[in-house]
């Protein structure tokens, strides 16, 4: 754990008691403020390219639509930012928008039911986690969080709070997940034994570089302090430089490249649609291989996961070829999903062969089979997990978001001990019952031969209800001939 690391966790502890001091005045201003208004107040926090363009944009469009919404406040470090938005805001749903550059003061204010968050990496857990504990439900972009400690502890937080709270993979909000992981429960699949996924890319400027630099970009017009976080321990002071506040996925301080940029996405769509949760065991590979242009992330990885249900999930990409992805599959004993596009509302059933599953074609089909969703997949998906926010607000149901924190915290982990594992040279182990993080040894392979040799039963996917269906091989008749001779006795016999 780095020193700014440590200082963080020491801060998020210190502060605490008194944000949950201030919740309940909040929450009493709020009450009191519901008279007047019954509208959800609103609040931004990070109103840059992503925060303006999907989360400000998206919730101006849902409030026009007649949604019980009102955009009442924007945050940003960079004035650009904020006034930009606050005018959008103005002209697209009218009433005045106030402008901060301290996301705390906005908090304390403006008698907020709800805040959006999209600001850099570094920053999410502390902003999400003192809303909660202000009264206030949360979106944030993905990832959730940049650490997986500060993710078990806003978990504990939103279940404490019973706030809702969407974690942005707006892909999450596709119907293809949840139709997927009906099938694989159902057993359909068979046993499910990996998924593997993709995020590929290829740039002529390099990643992140497509986020514009501007003259404007000074110590003048931005809080350079406050974006870094150098009071909370978010990261060390250092001098102004455009390219790490506008392409800050770059560099190891604010993000992780592509493992909290895009495999995030994957992943939690992985997890979603066969049920698995916290990996145990991880490990992430790569390196900067063409992208030499100051960067810090990788521009090709890889992080392979295994899973207490004795499942293995990969997830590999380049940022610099894009033209032959890996498919994104979920393999199981009897056949396999493809995800061709799940945003078509479809999926692809590739069977074994039946010389394999001895099942009729009857009862599984032999050849590929495409399995359309009952529901038609959203044209904007960002509009579309927007929308089931608000509606998991308005009907008190924190498990009815498409991707909440337990699934986001789930996520995070795989990638976040995957780029631990690629910049340290690590394999990492995850007990999802104490919530820790050790180094890896051979104790996990030691366990699975373990359970062949007492010739144990598959372990499966949270929500599996098919018994024994695809979990099992058969013995041919030679088998009957193994075992060790004792005492120079023939087994066969």
């Amino acid at each position: 754990m780095s020193s700014s690391d440590a200082t963080r966790r020491t801060f998020l502890k210190s502060t605490a008691a008194g944000v949950a001091a201030t919740s309940l005045a909040m929450h009493a201003q709020k009450s009191q403020a519901a008279d007047a208004n019954s509208k959800l107040r609103i609040g931004f926090v990070g109103v840059g390219g992503r925060g303006f363009g999907a989360h400000v944009k998206s919730l101006s469009k849902i409030a026009k639509e007649g949604a019980n919404i009102e955009l009442v406040a924007v945050c940003d470090v960079y004035e650009n930012n904020r006034n930009r938005a606050a005018d959008y805001i103005e002209k697209e749903n009218g009433g005045k928008v106030a402008r901060y550059v301290d996301f705390r003061e906005m908090y304390a204010k403006e008698n907020l039911d709800a805040v959006s968050i999209g600001t850099p990496d570094h920053w999410h857990a502390i902003q999400a986690i003192e809303a909660m504990k202000g009264d206030m439900h949360v979106y944030c972009e993905k990832p959730m969080v940049k650490q997986v400690e500060d993710a078990i502890e806003l978990v504990s937080v939103w279940k404490d709070t019973g706030k809702v709270m969407q974690v942005g993979v707006q892909g999450t909000s596709l119907p293809v997940w949840d139709a997927a992981r009906e099938k694989i429960d159902e057993g359909l699949l068979g046993k499910v034994l990996m998924y593997q996924t993709e995020y590929f890319r290829n740039s002529d400027i390099g990643q992140w570089r497509y986020y514009k630099l501007s003259k404007d970009m000074t110590p003048k017009t931005i809080d350079w302090k406050r974006f870094l976080g150098v009071e909370e321990g978010l990261a060390e002071d250092q001098p102004f430089d455009r390219a790490v506040f506008a392409q800050w996925r770059r560099f190891w301080e604010f993000g992780s490249g592509m493992f909290t940029d895009l495999f995030v996405h994957r992943t939690t769509q992985m997890m979603k649609a066969t049920g698995l949760r916290y990996p145990a065991r991880i490990t992430g590979s790569g390196g900067l291989y063409l992208e030499y242009d100051g960067r810090q992330v990788p521009d090709v990885a890889t992080v392979v996961a295994e899973f207490n249900e004795g499942c293995q999930g990969l997830v590999t990409a380049t940022m610099a070829a894009s033209e032959t992805p890996v498919q994104q599959l979920i393999r199981g004993h009897n056949g396999s999903i493809v995800f061709e596009n799940p945003s078509a509302s479809e999926f692809t059933f590739v069977p074994e062969r039946p010389q394999v599953t001895h099942i009729s074609p009857t009862e599984l089909p032999y050849e590929r089979t495409v399995i359309k969703t009952e529901k038609e997949a959203p044209k904007d998906q960002t509009k579309a997990h927007f929308e089931n926010w608000i509606a998991a607000i308005e009907n008190n149901t924190p498990q009815s978001c498409n991707n909440p924190p337990d699934l986001g915290a789930a996520a995070i982990v795989l990638v976040n001990l995957g780029a631990r594992s690629y910049r340290e040279g690590k394999i990492y182990r995850f007990d999802d019952e104490t919530m820790t993080i050790s180094e890896a040894d051979g104790s996990w392979s030691k366990k699975w031969e373990q359970v062949s040799k007492e010739r144990g039963k598959p372990e499966h996917v949270p929500g599996w209800k098919a018994g024994d269906k695809g979990s099992t091989i058969n013995d041919p008749d030679h088998q009957s001939l193994e075992g060790p001779w004792i005492d120079g006795k023939d087994p066969a016999a």
